[in-house]
């Protein structure tokens, strides 16, 4: 069961402002789905096979193909700073 205390330390961490109205709201929905689950664990899924969706579906996509790219000087001009023929990025990596 959730609270609204509970509620309100997910809003904080999430940066949101909620009025009273809305986190009674939400503490109530909360619940709910998580009740929704409980009933859920109580069906036998033993002898249903784990899949990814409910139904199959199957993408259809073109096959990659390399090929050189005919604006590449003008992609790499609207770069905010550039090393020759490379974006220039911050280092993220310390070491």
């Amino acid at each position: 069961m959730i609270d609204r205390e509970q509620v309100q330390k997910v809003a904080h961490l999430a940066r949101l402002q909620l009025t009273p109205e809305e986190e009674e709201r939400f503490t109530a929905q909360l619940n709910n789905i998580l009740d929704y689950f409980d009933q859920l664990s109580e069906l036998d899924v033993s002898a249903v096979e784990p899949t990814t969706r409910a139904i199959d579906v199957s993408n259809v996509v073109r096959a990659d193909r390399h090929q050189p790219c005919e604006a590449r000087e003008a992609i790499l001009e609207g770069a905010p700073d550039r090393d020759g023929e490379f974006f220039k990025v911050p280092k993220i990596v310390t070491g």
